[in-house]
């Protein structure tokens, strides 16, 4: 239903290979490119199937979001396609890149500080004085739906996957991802990607209950969540065989053979998968594994940290 949906205002993203990476993986490995989707992230996805299943009075009182970015941008391509109003409530250290892009496609933006301010609780006051539809970044059903779109899609393209590796931030792409792929297939593994210092999901599966964390210091910032949500933890906890973390150092390392050996321009969230198989934290030898490669909206200063990293490539 989603697909049917969204399909139309969505890109159908590539999927790329490389044998420099399946010889250093010893598996092969099929990356869904989904820094080439519409906002170049996964999140318009979810964004899309949430406006398009409301009716037009709902959609004429506006929408609000908060987001370090990709949710942003997704938010406000979505309104822009449906011509309605969005605020999007954003930190003040985003990532230039994304804050730029958001205002192109015509969001109003809210800064807000990340030490001293509630993002959500600013987002909810906004959606109340507007009365406009609050659209959470991940922690609703109709996100994790839509993001489950790019699962669906990947295995159309790649139908025999005995993996898959996908980034783990608030969990509405894992979510969605794993209801799709253990529908499809139940034999199929699920793996989601951590950073090391943004590990509530991790903890939290350890405990059998939802963790709070410090907000994390990673590179990762599609990634900063302090605690798993109230809807995406259970699906996880149910259907994802292995949460694994990964170091800063690691995803530059990613980022860099995307860059060099693939030619592909990955933001760090959308290289954790990468750095997990380059750092065998996975190690699945001579298997089929997919790995969603989440987004591409990276500011040049952390674009030449990668380069400039060590190279074990």
């Amino acid at each position: 239903m989603a697909q049917s949906q969204i399909g139309p205002r969505v890109h159908r993203t590539p999927v790329h290979t490389s044998g420099y990476l399946d010889r250093r993986t010893g598996a092969q490995v099929f990356c869904k490119a989904e820094s080439f989707q519409r906002g170049g992230s996964f999140k318009v996805r979810g964004a899309m199937n949430v406006l398009s299943s409301l009716d037009l009075g709902s959609r004429q009182q506006g929408v609000v979001a908060f987001s370090s970015g990709n949710h942003a941008q997704g938010v406000a391509i979505a309104a822009a396609e449906f011509g309605i109003p969005a605020t999007i409530v954003m930190p003040e250290d985003a990532p230039c890149a994304k804050i730029r892009a958001t205002q192109s496609y015509g969001a109003q933006i809210r800064f807000y500080n990340r030490q001293t301010e509630d993002r959500e609780a600013l987002a909810q006051q906004i959606a109340a004085r507007q009365g406009s539809l609050l659209i959470p970044p991940y922690d609703d059903p109709r996100i994790m739906v839509g993001q489950g779109t790019c699962a669906l899609e990947f295995l159309e393209q790649v139908p025999e996957l005995d993996a898959l590796v996908v980034p783990l931030g608030g969990g509405g792409l894992l979510s969605g991802c794993a209801l799709v792929a253990k529908a499809l297939n139940p034999t199929m593994r699920l793996y989601g990607v951590e950073p090391e210092t943004g590990n509530d999901y991790f903890l939290s599966l350890q405990k059998g209950e939802r963790v709070w964390i410090p907000l994390p210091n990673t590179l990762a910032d599609g990634i900063r969540t302090t605690c798993p949500g109230q809807h995406t933890f259970p699906v996880i906890q149910r259907y994802v065989d292995e949460v694994v973390l990964v170091s800063d150092a690691d995803i530059l390392r990613a980022m860099q053979l995307l860059l060099t050996r693939m030619k592909l321009v990955i933001e760090p969230t959308g290289a954790v998968g990468i750095a997990a198989l380059l750092a065998q934290k996975i190690v699945l030898p001579r298997q089929r594994i997919g790995v969603i490669l989440s987004g591409g909206n990276v500011d040049a200063e952390i674009l030449t940290l990668a380069l400039n990293a060590p190279n074990e490539n």
